[in-house]
């Protein structure tokens, strides 16, 4: 008797506090303008609007994976999930949900808005590769490079790069033209190199990306440095026909003082003695 008693009791202080959790707030905003940030698997979640007498809390749910929750009670608008999408092919939903600081939001579900998804093979953008080293030699431009990292590592603790993940779906696409030149020309690879053939006589300026040709979007990574080599390069090289334009206007006016210059002084000084024979008025 006593024990249904106390077991009724439990059950209308539990409804009380399910009402009052209710009423508590019934009007909490939530998260708009979600967005997906990232590049080379190192993922953001981002939202607004910043939070005031309320906090965030990011549950993120894959097709086949179970939820996990991410930034609880968080007053940022910014999540990293990076290390919940470590497989990298599932397809995931980010959850915003808008809680109070009380324990009364365990007895209902609190609000919360639904990103779009997000596949981090097919969405994650291809960072800027790194060139090691660049030579021209002749009639041969090579090109070394290094593939991007991502923050995913190995079980020996050493981290993965673009390559170890996209594998054979990645290739690399070189840009190139002559110093001075607006025309470009592209190469394509697999390797970590390129070779290239040019012309010996000129200097070439070049850069890199990553491509995933098998996506519909987001195919092209992040354009490396742009990077000169500096065989045989003059002032012209260096500063075009402007350069030239000018040693030619200085030269022409140099020849010109030389031959003026002295044919003035010339009738100056023809001019100076027909005076000094003159004779003096009255005498």
């Amino acid at each position: 008797m006593l024990r249904a008693v106390a077991g009724g009791r439990a059950l209308l202080l539990s409804a009380l506090l399910c009402r009052l959790a209710a009423a508590d707030n019934p009007e909490l905003p939530t998260a708009v303008n979600i967005t997906w940030s990232s590049i080379n698997f190192k993922t953001i979640l981002r939202w607004q609007p910043k939070p005031s007498g309320y906090f965030y809390t990011v549950e993120i749910l894959g097709k086949t994976s179970d939820t996990k929750k991410k930034c609880i009670r968080t007053e940022e608008t910014e999540c990293d999930v990076t290390d919940v999408l470590k497989n990298v092919k599932e397809t995931y939903t980010a959850h915003i949900l808008s809680v109070t600081s009380s324990r009364m939001d365990n007895f209902e579900e609190p609000p919360y808005a639904v990103s779009e998804e997000f596949t981090p093979y097919n969405q994650t953008v291809l960072g800027k590769p790194e060139i090691q080293n660049y030579t021209q030699k002749g009639s041969k431009l090579n090109v070394v490079f290094q593939d991007p990292l991502t923050p995913y590592t190995f079980p020996n603790g050493s981290f993965q790069s673009i390559r170890d993940i996209f594998q054979h779906d990645l290739e690399y696409r070189l840009y190139y033209w002559k110093d001075q030149s607006s025309g470009k020309k592209d190469a394509t690879t697999k390797s970590h190199t390129f070779e290239l053939s040019v012309d010996s006589s000129k200097n070439y300026c070049f850069y890199i990306q990553g491509i995933i040709p098998s996506r519909r979007e987001n195919r092209n990574g992040q354009e490396s440095v742009v990077l000169c080599t500096s065989v045989g390069r003059n002032i012209l090289d260096e500063y075009g026909a402007e350069v030239f334009i000018i040693i030619a206007v200085i030269a022409i006016v140099v020849i010109t003082l030389a031959i003026v210059l002295p044919v003035i002084l010339c009738k100056r000084k023809k001019a100076k003695a027909a005076r000094e024979k003159e004779p003096l008025n009255g005498v």
